[in-house]
């Protein structure tokens, strides 16, 4: 006969209310806190949507006006050591953030502001206008809120964005023996993302000091959490992971306080993460100055409901209560706040000459230098001062025949041993004798701790590396056991890592290392086996590397290390078992960042390629005999670190251009480069550039078909023989 057992969740799912017992007992300085930090950043928000009202916000203003308690109650009680980051709508918790930041020891409502608490507001506000004095110089915006020195790591455009992110921050404060923690905020829309529940999941398996508090605010734009999920208590989520969760009411600051503060006590013993859900309501449409009632998928009965819970409501008639304020200490406070914006936004702003009464503009001194626009994409790789370049040919030490993958291991194994910094994650390689190709062989025995094998969520971890290269303690290695899988990962890869840098001003440094392989001729079909260099070519931030040969490996991935940017490193299973001149011992230089290297010299035509095609090239060359072709390796392809004084040398001598590659045509990287070649060389091209690319397909399962996908040896040869031909 059927037995039924009822289950009960590991860990705990409590809901948290106070009483006026707890607002007793609440020590009077934090209620004073709270109080001016919800004053600020209500009058900030207000002025936000009175300029957005007037046209002088370009683009969207996501204001927080109504869920101002849940990120004071939060944020009042972290230090500056602790991370926050958040969502789209993240005006309330950067400020809190900043502001605590400035004002360690509270801030009075009474008081008048100081200084360092009037630039928090200007430059927050020149931000949220995109202007230059803003924290990201302008480029931010209302979206993109990032201050580091104060523990606020940026917000985020992309729903649930920054939550893996926050997991590396989370990974950082506990690998350097602190008790800080990060605090990741997002709304009812992100719970429901991929990203967020992989992230939960890796945060319970590595027991990492994060907060995840999720902003309930009932509505993702306009579609209603009862709509969009069947447990519309959102914390629930906490239990299928094994992580302690509170439920809160968010319009109560004092309430969210209480349940952080269990919480951190929770997190700062290592204990591993938790689960926040503040109830909140935003009193305006997804953004903009105008009510959700407006656009007719709330009821204004709905609105007035929650406006009479006010949280600068409630904590104003506390302290009345208490006696600590009186109502006319309180409207003195809101007047002084309000009247302080108005003066912020006189430095921001003029009159307009001629127009209509009270019409303004923003000064034209205060937008950034059009020459701006794409300065910070990537470093001016300062970084590299003092480093020992050495091509093969310079080098002076013993060298004898390696296998390729011995040495991709070796060399990680040297610069873990030398820096104390690098960290590899990925799925499986910490078994298997070094992953799936023995890429990282012995280094789990050698270093534990920072050999990380991580669940297949290659979002959540890439992500999680992007955080701890943002955190910059650490230097992160992620390796992607194919190339294919970008797509995966690829808000993080290309929405948040490669874009960081320019986002947030051009200062961030995201020294981020992802090793993946083309996996072409293995047999593992469509999904194992792209060549990803022409996608990441067009996506800004990223620098590429192609070793073909152990030397180049070496010091490649040496390069790679030290750069300050993202770097991906693609390696292709071809080369992995083939041999090739290496050093013994010397595994300390670099290969200059934007060197190709000529393979073969020759005066008839010029070969571009990379990675195992270079070898291919040169094979085509010797069996037709009769060109004398220069074979290029581009080592490096990304737009910013292309070799062009050598490809220009070649093609002024041969006139003619071959771009070989053996990935799929439709995302070839030939494409782009072919283009460029064109555009800065065509008086010197005797016919158009030949282009040597897999088919259209994928590669497939079947040998005999996967062999006609791709380009190998005798594409080339035909292409050389249709040059001669010609």
């Amino acid at each position: 006969m059927t037995t039924h057992k009822k289950l009960t969740a590991a860990s705990p799912w409590v809901e948290l209310a106070t009483s006026n017992k707890d607002w007793d007992a609440a020590d009077p300085s934090l209620l004073a806190t709270m109080l001016a930090q919800t004053i600020l950043i209500r009058s900030f928000e207000e002025y936000v949507l009175e300029l957005a009202g007037k046209g002088l916000i370009h683009g969207p203003a996501h204001s927080s006006i109504g869920q101002e308690g849940g990120a004071v109650g939060s944020i009042v009680g972290l230090t500056s050591a602790d991370s926050i980051n958040g969502s789209h709508r993240g005006h309330h918790q950067f400020l809190a953030k900043a502001l605590a930041h400035v004002a360690v020891d509270g801030l009075d409502p009474t008081a008048e502001l100081s200084p360092e608490v009037r630039t928090v507001l200007t430059r927050s506000l020149a931000e949220i206008c995109g202007l230059s004095r803003g924290y990201c110089r302008g480029r931010g915006g209302s979206m993109h809120l990032q201050w580091k020195e104060a523990g606020a790591m940026g917000t985020n455009a992309i729903v649930g964005g920054g939550v893996p992110q926050a997991a590396g921050f989370a990974w950082a404060h506990r690998q350097a023996g602190t008790d800080a923690v990060a605090v990741t905020y997002f709304g009812d829309g992100a719970v429901n993302i991929g990203s967020v529940l992989e992230s939960f999941n890796l945060a319970a398996a590595w027991d990492l000091p994060i907060c995840f508090f999720i902003e309930n605010n009932q509505y993702a734009v306009s579609t209603h959490v009862a709509e969009a999920t069947g447990e519309p208590r959102l914390s629930a989520r906490g239990l299928g992971f094994n992580i302690p969760s509170w439920k809160v009411d968010g319009m109560d600051p004092l309430a969210v306080h209480l349940a952080m503060q269990e919480a951190l006590t929770h997190m700062r013993s290592g204990k591993g993460p938790t689960i926040i859900e503040a109830d909140v309501y935003r009193f305006f449409h997804q953004n903009g100055p105008f009510p959700g009632s407006a656009f007719g998928y709330r009821t204004k009965d709905e609105e007035k409901a929650w406006k009479k819970r006010d949280p600068l409501r409630l904590l104003t008639d506390q302290v009345v209560r208490r006696k600590l304020l009186t109502e006319a200490d309180v409207a003195k406070a809101v007047a002084q706040a309000s009247r302080v914006m108005q003066e912020i936004g006189g430095e921001l702003l003029e009159t307009v000459p001629g127009g209509k009464p009270g019409e303004a503009r923003i000064k034209a001194s205060e937008w950034p230098d059009v020459n701006f626009v794409d300065v910070g994409i990537r470093g001016d790789l300062s970084e590299f001062g003092g480093a020992r370049f050495v091509e093969p040919e310079e080098f002076a030490g013993e060298m004898v025949d390696r296998k390729f993958i011995d040495v991709v291991a070796e060399v990680m194994d040297r610069r873990m041993d030398a820096d104390n910094s690098i960290v590899v994650m990925g799925e499986d390689i910490h078994r298997l004798k070094g992953g799936t190709n023995g890429a990282t062989k012995g280094l789990a025995d050698r270093y534990p701790g920072r050999v990380l094998g991580t669940p297949i969520s290659e979002n959540a971890f890439a992500g999680l590396g992007g955080g701890i290269a943002l955190d910059g303690r650490y230097k992160p290695v992620v390796e992607f056991m194919y190339a294919d899988f970008m797509w995966v990962a690829a808000d993080q890869i290309f929405n948040q890592i490669g874009k960081a840098r320019h986002m947030f001003g051009g200062d961030s440094n995201v020294p981020f290392v992802l090793r993946s392989k083309v996996a072409m001729g293995t047999g593992y079909g469509s999904q194992h086996s792209m060549d990803p260099a022409g996608v990441f070519a067009t996506a800004p931030g990223w620098r590429i590397v192609a070793p073909s040969t152990p030397y180049d490996y070496i010091g490649l991935m040496n390069s790679a290390l030290q750069c300050n940017d993202p770097v991906v490193v693609i390696e292709h299973v071809d080369l992995y078992g083939t041999s090739g001149q290496a050093p013994t011992d010397d595994y300390d230089y670099f290969l200059p960042v934007g060197k190709a290297a000529v393979r073969r010299r020759g005066s008839d035509l010029t070969i571009i390629s990379y990675l195992s095609m270079v070898g291919h090239c040169l094979e085509a060359v010797d069996e037709i005999g009769t060109v004398d072709a220069e074979v290029i390796d581009l080592r490096w392809l990304d737009q910013a670190s292309i070799d062009w004084d050598t490809i220009g040398e070649s093609i002024r001598k041969t006139n003619n251009v071959v771009i070989a590659e053996q990935g799929a045509y439709g995302t070839s990287y030939g494409g782009w480069l072919s283009d460029e070649i064109q555009r800065r060389f065509f008086d010197w091209l005797d016919q158009p550039i030949q282009r040597v690319t897999g088919s259209e397909a994928s590669p497939s399962i079947s040998k005999v078909l996967e062999r006609a996908a791709i380009a190998q040896t005798d594409e080339v040869v035909e292409a050389l023989k249709r040059i001669t031909r010609s």
